[in-house]
């Protein structure tokens, strides 16, 4: 990987860890949950890194910060996506864990690029 400029950015590497976590989260889901809540936090935690792509590739800052602000939407999506898995009891809170800290870390990251482009 690296033939685009936003493949080497840290924060876009993180966010598809982030993703792969996510996909890997819904194999445990029972079967009546493939195509609603499974397919929405796939969908939620594949735009963020989609959005940082995307932003990447503007012209300006501006543009950058504007995609930025909606990875950083998608993000808290797969939040409460994580909360519902965790309330429905699809999996316990030891199992998410791990994805709740490297989504934490991406938000503070996306957070931290675009508090660079403010300044």
């Amino acid at each position: 990987m690296g033939e685009y400029k936003f493949q080497s950015i840290k924060v876009y590497q993180l966010g598809l860890d982030y993703v792969d976590m996510i996909y890997n989260l819904k194999n445990n889901f029972p079967r009546n949950e493939r195509y609603n809540l499974s397919s929405q936090l796939i969908r939620s935690a594949t735009s963020i890194v989609l959005n940082i792509a995307e932003g990447s590739t503007g012209q300006t800052d501006k543009e950058l910060f504007r995609f930025l602000r909606i990875a950083l939407r998608s993000y808290i999506e797969t939040v409460a996506g994580i909360d519902l898995i965790q309330r429905r009891e699809y999996l316990s809170e030891n199992d998410l864990i791990e994805v709740r800290k490297i989504g934490k870390i991406l938000f503070y990251w996306i957070l931290n690029l675009q508090q660079t482009l403010n300044s």
